[in-house]
């Protein structure tokens, strides 16, 4: 066991504690992926537990295809035979073999963010609403939200709690949205990403049988970057597991950032709970950073209270203090970053890509991007536009989309009429309507076009449907190569883009072939787990593509532009946070309750953590935001940092600010007042205090606040809430298996609480 002799003694621990459950908490930078890996690579060759029995469950494909290439070193071909990979396309590949069972066919569609923002455009135009209102964006996120803790539209609408929500908020037709997109989906044997997850969930809990075959398959459970899950991810993996209770997690608490998308920090800090023999493992040592970003880091991670304790420590070299730079202006800040940026090159040898920039909004990265390329050093920003949402892509994956399954009606939407072909928005319309009339699916509206348009029409949608039926035909004999570069022939579109001469169509003409090219790769590259090549396997593998997956070997040489969010999981040599001011970051949006704050300070931690060898923070005394100018202070985080690990930049710093500020020079010396940091303390707590919308105070909420066990809530007893602050119980209610209470709080009146998701304090 080879594999052994690199561990320390923590890490060893995780690899080889196999039985019963257990979760190894991963430090920053601590090697979680190797520990993960090794576990795995361990079952395999030393337990001699079949690779076809381990389920690991990842975040990112990238991170998947990593690890099982590194199980692959170790063990051999046999780690192909995992069950490995990101919940979404595990979980795909169980509804594909049990889709039948909730009335959907094999082959069904996966609609991404796109197709599902458009279906929804079209329902809110069919009912006439005020798109002002039920903006796509809104919708979406409001019926994720529902879908990750598990509630259907019908459960939406029998709820009065979500009602009186939407009522409040002036979208009463929300849960009728909810509604019709499910059964519009649905019609269209279609499942967007939460429907994977949900849909898992209804499986395990209506087909009992189902269940029972893969928690006898499953004989040890995996699950990376555990902090991330939400209700719904926890839920199928304890099912999966309940049998042979041989669960290990693996995860960090203190880079839980993704509560926005229903992530659940309470799945970590309470995991103890469900498992009371549960094996804790701490991975504390540190291999990334230097001993001052380390130190950096624990000290604003310190002052969160809800979190697991544990002592991050590096025997790496001290390296430099944490470079702290003052800017005038947003504009100022791009240029000091920039030409920072050029003098660590020039002096140090490093190249573009050992650099990147982090911000808390996409929209901070246009004053760097001026400034970087005012000094002509290359840069790309991770979140722009990826290969597989530009136009000519989606528009030939419609085709591919709707030759697998006719019922797509988004794909049909997309192509009927490209190339042009003389079937107009109007017509389309009218076979939307028929197909609603009739309850009928549009491509049977198509296959029966002369009963609800005219002659004319009639015969354009007949060669359209001749045209869809011959490369269906086509896709049942061919693999996924074949078929495709015949779609793109015989469909016009390769010749469109070809006829168009301009540099953007030879991009979009080049696009297309690489399109082309990456099916011809998924055909010929062998995979024990994919010997599937048809073209609708190689549709439900880009349907499960994250952004991380489509990243280009080609931009490796830049210096690299992020939002912190996106920059999780990564490293580089030298990092710049930038827009450390007040209501940036922290944002605005997350200073209601503690429970917000902190998530905002651990994205702050997995920012500083990011960095290697180099750590440098800004902010700007103004920044321009929704067009005018504001003063901005600096953020409380900075503030929070030991200032014993910061050194002011003079150099990269506008103004005198080194001259007034209670942190240390380069030698050590203190500069400015002592009682500095006492001030901002001061100040940060007079912000607190300030009354919500001018109406009331924000509570101020308990040093020992943590969420009570509300399945013992009785009428009468005295709670506390991290936002609305202490209440009384008045009334409690169950309806189905929501339970709900009625609370009469101090400051902010009556209040009902679902149970199953408000975090109360249950007072003596």
């Amino acid at each position: 066991m080879e594999y052994l002799e690199c561990l320390n003694q923590a890490q060893k621990e995780g690899v080889l504690h196999t039985e019963g459950p257990c979760m190894i908490i991963a430090g920053a930078g601590s090697g979680k992926t190797r520990v993960l890996t090794y576990r795995i690579a361990h079952l395999i060759q030393s337990r001699q537990v079949d690779p076809f029995n381990i389920l690991a469950l990842t975040f990112t494909n990238k991170a998947a295809q990593e690890m099982r290439s590194r199980i692959e070193r170790v063990v051999g071909t046999e780690a192909r035979n995992l069950w490995m990979g990101t919940f979404h396309s595990v979980f795909a590949r169980i509804l594909r073999a049990e889709a039948s069972k909730l009335g959907y066919p094999a082959n069904f569609t996966i609609y991404d963010t796109d197709d599902s923002k458009s279906l929804i455009k079209a329902l809110v135009k069919e009912r006439g609403l005020d798109d002002k209102i039920y903006k796509p964006n809104v919708v979406l996120n409001r019926i994720s939200s529902a879908k990750n803790r598990l509630i259907s539209w019908k459960n939406y609408l029998q709820n009065p709690v979500f009602q009186a929500d939407d009522n409040s908020q002036m979208k009463p037709e929300m849960g009728n949205l909810y509604k019709a997109y499910a059964q519009r989906c649905f019609k269209a044997d279609a499942m967007d990403f939460d429907d994977l997850l949900f849909n898992t969930n209804v499986l395990f809990r209506d087909f009992p049988e189902s269940l029972n075959k893969y928690q006898h398959r499953f004989h040890y459970v995996m699950v990376d970057e555990f902090q991330d899950t939400n209700l719904s991810q926890y839920l199928i993996t304890k099912k999966l597991a309940a049998v042979n209770q041989n669960i290990a997690v693996v995860g960090d608490d203190a880079q839980s950032i993704y509560a926005f998308r229903g992530a659940d920090i309470q799945n970590i800090l309470n995991f103890e709970k469900d498992y009371p023999d549960l094996k804790v493992i701490k991975l504390e040592q540190n291999y990334r950073s230097t001993q001052n970003i380390v130190n950096a880091a624990n000290s604003v991670i310190n002052h969160n209270k809800a979190q697991l304790r544990k002592n991050v420590w590096t025997r790496n070299e001290d390296g430099e203090l944490v470079h702290l730079m003052k800017a005038t202006s947003d504009n100022e800040e791009g240029k000091l970053v920039a030409s920072s940026v050029f003098e660590e090159k020039v002096n140090h040898q490093y190249r573009n890509s050992d650099f990147a920039v982090l911000y808390r909004t996409n929209s901070q990265s246009r004053a760097i991007e001026e400034a970087l390329r005012r000094v002509n050093i290359g840069y790309k920003v991770i979140g722009g536009l990826s290969f597989y949402q530009r136009k000519e892509i989606k528009d030939l994956m419609g085709y591919f989309r709707f030759v697998v399954n006719q019922n797509d009606e988004q794909a049909l939407r997309r192509v009927i009429n490209l190339p042009k072909r003389g079937i107009g928005p109007g017509t389309v319309e009218k076979l939307m309507v028929a197909a609603y009339d009739h309850d009928i699916s549009l491509w049977d509206v198509l296959v029966n076009a002369k009963s609800f348009v005219s002659a004319r029409a009639a015969n354009t949608i007949h060669d359209f449907v001749t045209i869809i039926r011959s490369f269906k035909i086509i896709s049942e004999q061919k693999d996924a190569f074949e078929t495709a570069s015949h779609i793109a022939k015989v469909s016009g579109l390769l010749k469109l883009l070809y006829d168009d001469k301009t540099i953007e169509g030879l991009n979009r003409y080049e696009n297309v072939q690489e399109l082309l090219n990456a099916i011809k790769e998924f055909v010929d590259t062998p995979d024990e787990n994919r010997k599937d090549r048809s073209l609708g396997a190689f549709l439900q593998e880009i349907a499960l593509l994250t952004d991380a997956d489509t990243q280009k070997d080609a931009e490796q040489e830049k210096v690299t532009l992020m939002t912190i969010h996106s920059a999780k999981g990564l490293e580089f040599k030298n990092v710049y946070i930038v827009g450390l001011e007040e209501d940036l970051f922290p944002s605005q949006m997350m200073l209601s309750s503690r429970a917000d704050l902190e998530e905002e300070r651990r994205l702050f931690y997995v920012a500083i953590t990011r960095a290697q060898k180099k750590l440098f923070l800004s902010y700007a005394l103004t920044r321009y935001r929704y067009g005018r100018l504001k003063s901005c202070e600096p953020s409380r985080f900075i503030e929070e940092l030991d200032p014993s690990f910061i050194k002011v930049d003079r150099k990269w710093s506008s103004g005198k600010f080194a001259s007034s500020a209670g942190f240390k020079t380069p030698t050590g010396a203190a500069t400015g007042s002592d009682n500095y940091a006492k001030t901002l303390v001061t100040g940060i707590q007079k912000r607190n205090l300030q009354p919500l919308n001018g109406k009331t105070q924000q509570h101020i909420i308990s040093k020992d606040f943590s969420p009570s066990d509300t399945s013992q809530l009785e009428q009468g007893m005295k709670v506390e809430h991290p936002k609305f602050g202490f209440g009384l119980v008045v009334k409690l209610d169950q309806e189905g298996a929501q339970k709900k209470a009625r609370v009469k709080f101090d400051n902010f009146g009556e209040k009902t609480l679902l149970l199953s998701f408000a975090k109360l304090k249950i007072h003596d």
